[in-house]
């Protein structure tokens, strides 16, 4: 309809998410915590204190002075590599507001920044475009469909379980952009809309960074910065995990369903994928038989690239380098196996790449609003007031609140493990006080952080959302009844852990 408001692209959501922090730093006073850092090479710790800086020795004697609870074998070992922050080291600085040059400068920043991360994401559409020039794409979703004709539910059930466990295990977040080009039409196929794809994959990893049982860049050095071992608090993070994995499940499934049964119900309705789907659709009458043997390895090859992947990054420590590189030789196998030619190959890989041009740009975009906070001091500022915050309150109502906080804390610091060493040593020595086991903190840490995964346009949300094409305030009106749910069962969650 003529008139009708239509919300913001993602890029422009984030612009205006780079404004309003960059207006932040004109309203609140700037600030900063001093610093520690390790030197491996002298074996010394360095306090880092405005524009000064002090040598000291690495023992835990030093550790303990500061008010870090943290083991010393933890900065030897590697486990903590980032910057710590030193509690009731908080003080004012000079104010450096972030103007015009700086949010012009802001996205740019944020693209070097993760530009290896975009890198990924581009070669990644180049390995899918490769894989697709062979038509078994089509065929394989036409079987699938065929098989699960009456049980799609299944395919809900699978996948987020499955991506649950990799977000549970080791933090899998951005190579779940790997899953949604091939899975898009097979949820397409099985009779449901744009946000059933989305809402299985990323909601699947989000609520498994939720109920992180042994993710090594959240509960591992979020514990280790509490001065905790990570299996204390094991069983409630279990818990949230399975509770809310299964609370998931239900939710999309009950939508799927209704979706399936009456399309008009669908809150996407109006709206397209960018990947074809027509040809998946029509092939849901047609019977198939089965797959040709040179079709049945290029679906190997094509699964055996996402388990070594999955093995890689568990445990080899592969990141992003190597993944990269890893689909890049992939998809230069399947070419081979095809017999494309070398111009044809890269007319099909870059066409591939430019698919998910889009959604890189909005994951660099995102980093710079890092960039505003930092450069403006306004981080520890915003750590500091909400300390102020949750000091001193009653357990049972401490919980709750520091969850609130670790929520809101996530949206201008959306690495989990930055947040983890800058508040966990400020937030964790309230503990004591309080009356709260500091494993619970981790654990509210973790669910506050995890709530706020599902929805920040700072993380993985607007680039998640950009591969099916919906928009975020779509998503917002799909989730935010599920996000109530699972804050009531992180909240019973804690005061269990609390009491018991």
């Amino acid at each position: 309809m003529k008139g009708k408001f239509q919300f913001p692209t993602p890029y422009t959501v984030l612009i205006i998410v780079i404004v309003l922090c960059a207006g932040a730093t004109w309203l609140l006073p700037s600030g900063s915590y001093d610093k520690l850092t390790y030197s491996s090479e002298s074996d010394e710790f360095v306090i880092h204190s405005q524009n000064t800086t002090q040598a000291v020795p690495a023992n835990q004697n030093v550790l303990i002075s500061l008010g870090i609870p943290i083991q010393i074998e933890k900065f030897r070992n590697g486990s903590i590599k980032k910057p710590v922050s030193i509690p009731n080291s908080y003080k004012e600085v000079e104010s450096t507001p972030q103007g015009f040059k700086e949010v012009l400068f802001a996205p740019i920043r944020g693209i070097y920044e993760v530009v290896d991360i975009m890198l990924f994401v581009l070669v990644l559409g180049g390995f899918i475009g490769v894989f697709n020039q062979s038509g078994a794409f089509d065929k394989g979703i036409a079987l699938l469909a065929q098989r699960l004709k009456g049980r799609e539910g299944i395919l809900i059930i699978v996948v987020t379980s499955l991506v649950a466990v990799g977000g549970t295990t080791f933090g899998m977040a951005e190579e779940t952009f790997a899953f949604y080009p091939f899975l898009i039409p097979v949820f397409i196929a099985a009779g449901y809309d744009l946000l059933v794809p989305v809402a299985v994959i990323f909601i699947g990893s989000s609520i498994g960074n939720m109920g992180a049982v042994i993710n090594p860049f959240s509960t591992i050095i979020a514990s280790d910065a509490a001065g905790v071992s990570w299996t204390v608090g094991f069983f409630s993070r279990l818990a949230m995990l399975l509770i809310g994995t299964a609370i998931c499940v239900a939710y999309v499934w009950r939508y799927a369903n209704k979706v399936k049964r009456n399309p008009a119900a669908s809150l996407v309705a109006v709206q397209t994928a960018p990947v074809e789907t027509n040809s998946v659709s029509g092939n849901e009458e047609t019977t198939v038989e089965g797959l040709k043997p040179s079709t049945k390895f290029l679906f190997v090859l094509f699964a055996l690239s996402f388990a070594v992947m999955i093995y890689g990054v568990a445990r080899l420590g592969w990141w992003f380098e190597e993944m990269t590189a890893l689909f890049l030789v992939a998809s230069i196998l399947i070419g081979l196996i095809q017999r494309i030619n070398e111009r044809a190959f890269v007319d099909v890989f870059i066409t591939g790449a430019k698919e998910l041009l889009g959604v890189s740009f909005i994951v660099g975009i995102a980093r710079g609003v890092t960039f505003i906070l930092n450069d403006g001091h306004i981080s520890d500022t915003i750590l500091f007031y909400a300390t102020k915050v949750v000091d001193g309150m009653p357990a049972m109502v401490f919980m709750p609140a520091l969850m609130a906080v670790f929520f809101v804390l996530t949206l201008f610091i959306s690495s989990t493990s930055g947040l983890a060493v800058v508040s966990m040593p400020i937030l964790s020595a309230l503990g004591p006080v309080v009356g709260v086991p500091q494993e619970e903190i981790v654990n509210a840490y973790l669910f506050g952080c995890g709530l706020m995964t599902f929805i920040t346009p700072t993380g993985l949300a607007l680039p998640s959302l950009a591969m099916v094409n919906v928009n975020y305030n779509t998503w917002l009106k799909f989730i935010w009844p599920l996000l109530v749910i699972l804050a009531v069962v992180g909240i019973i969650i804690l005061w269990l852990g609390v009491i018991f």
